[in-house]
């Protein structure tokens, strides 16, 4: 549904299994979708809402303590995008619950949709400045810690929404609902009427859309990748050695020593998270995109034209609506990156759920303590000789 919404506005709709209309393009529909998504979206919607209400309420708290002042936008500008996200949930689940009844007003159809759309991709260029606000954390520390770059954190984030709602605007623009043959109206879906030449757009701009997607996908799995080389290549720095044959230093150097594989283990977890989200949430659906749109427009020859038996186009339907949930997955599944991508934030979590058992919210406690930490970062890094740390 997320790219559904911006596919379908053109693409070939999916009711009614082998059934045509008007020039002849076969629909497609996948049965098991009105009981799997009301039932998986319900569960996404409260967990979700939950999970990114509770994010908010945690980086407001960051901000008061001044601190992780560049990811802590990115983190707050993806949970905003998440919450757009859920918020369209409702309007989805009554649809499909209705197998594929839109009885809310075409503008909200279109709403929801680009919502999806938005949400999908503004996730995923959100987690690429992500990966690349890691990457040079670990690799220039120094800097990272004694440098203010909430300013460039602004700007890559607005940059980041004006392309993604550029994108959408279309969709906004266009009507999105459609009756078929039995008077049921369909949400970005039924669009069968398009000639070669439309469909042709649709599939050029579709297909720019998944190589988008892999540009931005590499990008990520080398930042990660280059962050686990740096942590893993990483031996005992000369000023720890030094600092052995001093025994009034000798504690520290111990102290430190047993860290290191700690803050290593958890900054290896952060590099899973990322990339685990990307292919659990995004990658099958952008695998499978550009088969499914050709399968779906039906392009009766030329480039474009596919001949592929009603088995195959099933298939690709059936894996299609699988991939559309699995997308919804990220609202949910971007806390745990944020879990691991700061330990300022995992250190407040930790301690905020101690002081809710007092009956406490954002105590000054918690967040006083986050703020000396904020404050002494440069100095803890310089002694430590640019010792990186995912912070």
């Amino acid at each position: 549904m997320a790219f559904s919404t911006a596919e379908q506005v053109a693409v070939t709709g999916t009711s009614g299994l082998g059934s045509s209309a008007g020039n002849n393009s076969l629909f497609l529909d996948s049965e098991f979708r009105y009981i799997l998504f009301p039932v998986a979206y319900g569960i996404i919607f409260i967990l979700g809402l939950v999970a990114n209400l509770y994010v908010l309420f945690v980086l407001r708290c960051l901000r008061q303590a001044k601190a992780m002042g560049e990811i802590r936008i990115y983190m707050t500008n993806l949970t905003i995008a998440d919450l757009l996200f859920i918020c369209a949930l409702p309007f989805w689940i009554g649809y499909y619950s209705r197998y594929g009844h839109w009885v809310y007003a075409e503008f909200m159809c279109r709403l929801t949709g680009s919502l999806f759309f938005i949400n999908t991709y503004s996730s995923i260029l959100f987690l690429g400045a992500i990966s690349v606000n890691r990457y040079w954390a670990v690799t220039r520390p120094l800097d990272a810690a004694s440098s203010d770059h909430r300013r460039r954190g602004i700007i890559v984030c607005v940059v980041i929404w004006a392309l993604t709602i550029a994108m959408a605007i279309p969709y906004m623009a266009f009507p999105g609902t459609n009756k078929d043959e039995n008077n049921i109206t369909r949400c970005f879906e039924g669009y069968q009427n398009q000639t070669d030449s439309e469909k042709k757009i649709v599939a050029v701009t579709h297909f720019a859309i998944i190589g988008m997607f892999f540009v931005v996908f590499f990008l990520i799995v080398v930042c990660n990748l280059l962050i686990a080389r740096a942590l893993l290549s990483q031996g005992p720095p000369q000023s720890e050695l030094r600092s052995t044959i001093i025994s009034r230093k000798s504690t520290m150097t111990m102290s430190a020593s047993t860290k290191r594989p700690r803050v290593k283990r958890t900054a290896l977890q952060m590099l899973l998270a990322v990339v685990g989200v990307f292919v659990l949430s995004f990658l099958p659906h952008h695998v499978v995109q550009g088969f499914w749109t050709l399968a779906v427009l039906q392009i009766s020859k030329g480039w474009g034209h596919v001949d592929w038996d009603q088995k195959t186009l099933q298939m690709l339907n059936d894996a299609h609506q699988i991939t559309l949930l699995l997308m919804g997955l990220n609202c949910i599944l971007d806390p745990v990156i944020y879990y691991f991508a700061t330990r300022k934030f995992r250190r407040f979590i930790m301690a905020h759920m101690k002081k809710l058992v007092k009956g406490e919210g954002c105590s000054e406690t918690v967040t006083s303590q986050v703020s000396m930490e904020s404050k002494h970062q440069s100095q803890r890094l310089n002694s430590e000789n640019q010792q990186p740390k995912m912070d």
